[in-house]
């Protein structure tokens, strides 16, 4: 069985964990793999966005392979953790917007996952959470990190400490996602119209965007004003914004070509 399905349909390309057998945990081959495709995918010019999710509607991925972390010595632990964390990264600095589809369970490296997503969409049965410490475990993929800085310390300790999990209208509330959670039957249909809504924008304006948010997350104000500044100025003297600007005016709708077609 492949254990990462990869669907493009126009613009959108969209990555499907297949291992529903076992809530779609992510072992570490399977990790990488996906953090592969999505490179893959941000690498040709007529991808703008990509969604990830998970097959059925039990899961997103219950999170990392208790079976595969069992066997591991400290020295194994190591190499698996610090790959896991390059590969979430590597989704997080994507120059494409990753948009999660949540539909179902998301605990441990899942919800990790979803925090490393540009963002994601919840449907009404998802349930987020890091239950690592009941297992005698921390978190290891970026969720002691990223977690606090999308919801505060204090939030972010009491569901590491506790081991407990989020409803999707608990986390809509605290800005883990930017709209009410949908219907599992409306999630992936709602999620596509998402993404093509951002696959109609500026493709360079999008990564831009997104490269000035990374940049931004970690350095002071006037560092992130800095390269907001060379960034915007660079977009106005653009062909993308001669297009933009022009549709504008003219009232219709923009064209946007791919990158690579581009002066």
């Amino acid at each position: 069985m492949t254990e990462l399905l990869v669907r493009r349909a126009g613009a959108v390309v969209t990555l499907t964990i297949n291992r529903p057998d076992v809530y779609n945990a992510l072992h570490t081959a399977l990790l990488t793999a996906l953090a592969d495709a999505v490179g893959a995918a941000a690498a040709d010019p007529a991808t703008r966005a990509v969604v990830v999710t998970g097959s059925g509607h039990k899961a997103f991925s219950a999170g990392a392979d208790l079976k595969e972390i069992a066997a591991m010595g400290a020295d194994r632990a190591h190499q698996v953790i610090r790959a896991g964390q390059h590969a979430f990264r590597s989704i997080e600095r994507a120059p494409v917007p990753v948009i999660a589809a949540v539909n179902g369970l998301a605990l441990g490296g899942g919800f990790e996952l979803a925090l490393a997503a540009t963002f994601p969409v919840l449907s009404t049965n998802a349930s987020l959470g890091l239950p690592e410490s009941g297992l005698g475990l921390i978190p290891g993929y970026g969720g002691t990190q990223r977690l606090p800085r999308a919801v505060g310390r204090r939030v972010a300790a009491h569901l590491m400490l506790t081991g407990a999990r989020l409803d999707p209208d608990r986390a809509y509330h605290l800005g883990l996602t930017p709209l009410p959670p949908v219907a599992p039957e409306d999630l992936l249909a709602t999620t596509a119209e998402i993404a093509e809504r951002v696959a109609a924008q500026g493709p360079g304006a999008v990564r831009s965007i997104l490269s000035a948010l990374d940049i931004g997350q970690d350095a002071s104000l006037q560092a992130g004003l800095a390269a907001e500044t060379g960034m915007a100025a660079l977009a106005i003297a653009g062909a993308e914004s001669a297009e933009g600007i022009g549709a504008f005016l003219e009232r219709r709708p923009a064209s946007f070509p791919d990158l690579e077609a581009l002066p």
